[in-house]
């Protein structure tokens, strides 16, 4: 839908690949039912809505670096925002139809995770806002 990245329906086998007990074992409960049952946590509920260092947002399920914090912004809603991914690998998108609407879902391009969504609301220079779930990633603070 954003043109800018691969949709989650060409990744025909992402490189980490788990079981679903190894999932379970691996995450927190709030992380699992975000990265694999494709959840939402509560608004204003995340360290990470409030995190303002240098560094690197990386999917909480393998690490895969997914945002900088040079792209993180205020948007207001409770979740972490970013106005991109960390590059053209980091993400995958594909439309989500649940919840009575039509939204684009955003998954770590390496395990397969859900992440949040993205929507055509955000700041330049790109006017998208991918909000994310704080408990589907982790951060490493340090150069971004």
């Amino acid at each position: 839908m954003f043109g800018l990245w691969k949709t989650a329906a060409d990744a025909t086998q992402y490189r980490v690949q788990k079981t679903d007990a190894d999932w379970r074992r691996l995450l927190s409960g709030p992380s699992y039912q975000v990265l694999r049952q494709e959840g939402t946590e509560r608004p204003f509920t995340s360290p990470l809505n409030n995190e303002h260092r240098q560094g690197v947002f990386k999917c909480a399920g393998c690490a895969w670096p997914v945002y900088s914090s040079k792209t993180k912004f205020e948007s207001g809603t409770g979740w972490p925002s970013f106005y991109q991914p960390l590059n053209k690998q980091a993400v995958l998108t594909h439309i989500d139809t649940t919840m009575f609407m039509v939204r684009t879902e955003v998954h770590c391009a390496n395990c397969g995770g859900h992440l949040g969504h993205v929507f055509n609301d955000g700041p330049q220079p790109t006017g998208l806002r991918y909000c994310m779930n704080g408990v589907a990633m982790t951060f490493q603070p340090g150069a971004a």
